[in-house]
């Protein structure tokens, strides 16, 4: 069997920056246990398999270690391959995520814009487990569906924040979002995953879906500028619309290859 494989820089202009996925079109589903063996093989915080159906395109994620809900970055690489590779026709793709529902990626001049549904966040005790991981320590915490969010009193703490990935890893979840106010943009994020093989990802999208309803909040605007401030870094336009939460940023292809099983 041979499979096409696209590698691309997602939330970034050019190529070594933002985050990188790989993305594999499919004619038809394989095994579960071939696409984590592919995941696991590519080695990247994402890789995303796609089978176009008559109405919808159906899209699911994979780390090296399982399968997610969700993945923003993989979803804007997948529509970018699709825009500029795999002669998609239209402005808007709909895609259907068997564990997020439709998730609508436009196109607007260079740009894609995501339209994610709103995580489902509430504030939690901040209790000794959440801030061992962390120094220096968090002031706030928040529970999505998937992830911690915790916050921190400013973007040099993110920047320069010291922590223990084994102690992160033992939390019973999907992964850490830690963020501050920003000094040039609105707010400042890192994620950690060691829980599915992504000890620190570069640009999380769907991190983002929590993150914006947060700092909508507190800072009391709807439409807001992040960047996710791992080395790699990347920059995400957010807009708080409804139940909905409105993703924007840019992708660049950085390899073409075929995958031989």
């Amino acid at each position: 069997m041979e499979l096409i494989i696209y590698q691309v820089d997602a939330f970034s202009e050019k190529v070594f920056g933002g985050n990188p996925a790989a993305v594999v079109p499919l004619t038809g589903w394989l095994e579960d246990e071939i696409l984590q063996k592919i995941a696991l093989e590519n080695n990247l915080s994402e890789t995303a398999f796609y089978v176009r159906e008559e109405k919808n395109i159906v899209l699911r994620w994979f780390t090296p270690g399982t399968e997610v809900d969700l993945c923003g970055h993989a979803t804007l690489a997948t529509a970018h391959v699709l825009f500029e590779h795999e002669g998609f026709e239209g402005s808007e793709i709909s895609f259907f995520s068997p564990r997020s529902g439709i998730l609508k990626v436009k196109k607007e001049g260079s740009q894609l814009v995501m339209d994610f549904p709103l995580d489902q966040i509430q504030e939690i005790e901040l209790t000794e487990q959440l801030k061992i991981p962390f120094n220096p320590k968090p002031i706030q915490a928040f529970k999505g569906k998937t992830d911690y969010i915790l916050i921190f009193e400013n973007e040099s703490q993110i920047r320069n924040l010291n922590f223990d990935l084994s102690r992160i890893a033992e939390l019973p979840v999907r992964g850490v979002i830690v963020t501050a106010k920003g000094n040039e943009v609105d707010f400042v994020s890192r994620f950690f995953g060691p829980q599915v093989g992504v000890p620190e990802d570069p640009v999380t999208g769907s991190a983002h879906t929590s993150l914006t309803p947060i700092w909508s909040q507190k800072l009391g605007k709807e439409e807001l500028t992040a960047v996710q401030v791992s080395p790699r870094q990347g920059k995400i336009g957010c807009r708080l619309l409804g139940e909905r939460v409105i993703l924007t940023g840019n992708a660049v292809t950085y390899l073409i290859g075929r995958i031989f099983i």
